[in-house]
């Protein structure tokens, strides 16, 4: 199992969970994190840090989001590793807790 980033992290973007992932399975687009499942090793310690609690254990991703675990494996692909933590979007806190932001995905 891995752990998928879902949609509050769009224009989030908050970055506390990449510190203490151990094996660097994150990956930075230009406003959206994405895990990479198959570095992934499930050791749950990210879900906790994510402010926007937008991180979900791949069977708990909410309905109607599962279309985030094939999407991050997808990006992950494609983007950077990111380990250390940035600061977020000046606008982070107004996007936090808006709905359908996939349209606002930058990639």
């Amino acid at each position: 199992m891995t752990y998928v980033v879902t949609d509050n992290c769009i224009k989030c973007k908050y970055t506390d969970c990449v510190e203490v992932c151990p094996v660097d399975c994150f990956h930075e687009g230009p406003n959206f994190l994405v895990i990479d499942p198959d570095e992934c090793i499930d050791c749950t310690l990210c879900e906790p840090e994510c402010p926007a609690q937008a991180i979900f254990a791949e069977d708990d991703v909410p309905s109607g989001m599962e279309n985030y675990t094939a999407l991050n494996a997808e990006l992950a692909k494609q983007w950077p590793v990111i380990t250390e933590k940035k600061d977020a979007p000046a606008d982070a806190a107004d996007w936090d807790g808006k709905k359908d932001k996939l349209k606002y995905l930058e990639r």
